[in-house]
This record gives structure tokens, C-alpha cells and sequence, in this order.
């Protein structure tokens, strides 16, 4: 559905002009969004907390401490982002409008993934530790050259997980090795023949519809 399909800052600005009246340009929108997104990234990483009456974010560290004066260590400790809705956000519920559609397509789907170093959901991904992938119809399975897991680079390079670093393989999820990434941005994706009873003459794709990054 075109309505699950992520919005970018362009594109919600975009929206704000030809939907809801906005008396400035997207592009000059965007700019301002980018600037105070940016800042906002800044204080929370300087920790503070931030309230927008829509959301609230905040940074947070885990992992545990033996004593009071024991330091961070990034082998045993990570810092988070965490964010939850707002007052603004949940008084608009009330004014959404459910409409059963009818049954999805039973295709294979990437629901989310888990970096589980970070603890990172949908976003980071630490290069030689677990990634746990929650979805429907993932397994791996068949024999066709392109099965696989994959991770796109901006380059559209595609990084396969060699099979020996799949940990879990089951129909709702799969736990990988994440391959030795350098630094940037990558899409992943699931192909599979694997369907309930039999196996697909052609292999079909489940793709991550957020960037994962490895800093």
C-alpha cells in the first residue's frame, strides 16, 4: 500500500505545501527541518532531552556499571536514542480512520531488524555482530544463485552474508553475522524461494524500507 511507504523530510514538506497550505517553499522548509534536526541531534548527544509536543527524545545508556566509579566502556556499555510520542501526536489519534482493505498479499516482508550490540532498532549496525531480522516468509531457502541476505551500499553494491554466518533461519526470523561493512549506508534485503510447503519456482525479495548505518 502507497500509505505504508516511509516519507521522507522532502517529501512531507512537499506535502505540507500542496496539501496543507504551507506559506513557504518545500525546499525552504526542508532547509529549516535539516537545521533543526541537526541541533536537536547535537543537545541530545551534549544530554539533554527533547520535548516537540509531538515526540520526546533522549539519550540513554546501557549496560551495567560494578561500581559508582567505574568508566564507560564501549565494549560493555552503547548510548541510545530513544523516542516516544507526545501529547500532540496522541490527541490526533482519535481522528484516524481505519479502513479494512482486505486480505495483504502474503509475500515476504522485513517487519524489523536488531542490531544486537546497540540494541539499535532499525538504524545501526555493528559490523561482526548479531543482526536479528523479524519479518514473515524469510526462511532462506532453494537453490537459486541469488538467495540470500544482502546489504546494499550507496554504490548499490551488494554485500552477501556468506551462509555460514546465518544463525537463525526460520520463517519469521533470521539472526546473521553482519558482514565486515565499511563506514556508510545500506539497505537490506531478503531473497528467497521459501513459501509455506513448497519451494518458489522464482525466487521474490523482502527489502527493509529504512537505510541501516554502520559509523
Amino acid at each position: 500500500m502507497a500509505s505504508e511507504r516511509s516519507l521522507s523530510v522532502q517529501d512531507i514538506c512537499q506535502a505540507a505545501v500542496q496539501r496543507g497550505g504551507a506559506d513557504v517553499s518545500a525546499s525552504a522548509m526542508a532547509h529549516a527541518v535539516e537545521l533543526f534536526l541537526s541541533e536537536m541531534a547535537y543537545q541530545l548527544c551534549d544530554g539533554y532531552s527533547v520535548n516537540t509536543g509531538y515526540f520526546t527524545a533522549s539519550t540513554t545508556i546501557r549496560g551495567v556499571f560494578d561500581s559508582p566509579s567505574e568508566t564507560f566502556n564501549k565494549d560493555k556499555h552503547s548510548v541510545l536514542f530513544q523516542f516516544n510520542q507526545g501529547e500532540k501526536l496522541r490527541a490526533e489519534v482519535p481522528n484516524i480512520q481505519v479502513d479494512i482493505l482486505g486480505v495483504a498479499e502474503a509475500s515476504a516482508v522485513i517487519l524489523q531488524v536488531t542490531d544486537m550490540k546497540s540494541g539499535s532498532v532499525n538504524d545501526l549496525l555493528t559490523p561482526g555482530r548479531n543482526l536479528k531480522v523479524s519479518g514473515s516468509k524469510i526462511k532462506l531457502a532453494g537453490d537459486h544463485p541469488s538467495v540470500g541476505v544482502f546489504f546494499i551500499d550507496s554504490k548499490q553494491s551488494r554485500i552477501q552474508v556468506d551462509p555460514s554466518d546465518i544463525v537463525v533461519n526460520n520463517p519469521s526470523e533470521l539472526m546473521v553475522v553482519i558482514p565486515e561493512l565499511p563506514a556508510g549506508s545500506y539497505s537490506l534485503e531478503v531473497v528467497t524461494q521459501h513459501t509455506a510447503g513448497a519451494l518458489l519456482k522464482d525466487p521474490r525479495t523482502a527489502a527493509l524500507d529504512k537505510l541501516l548505518t554502520v559509523l
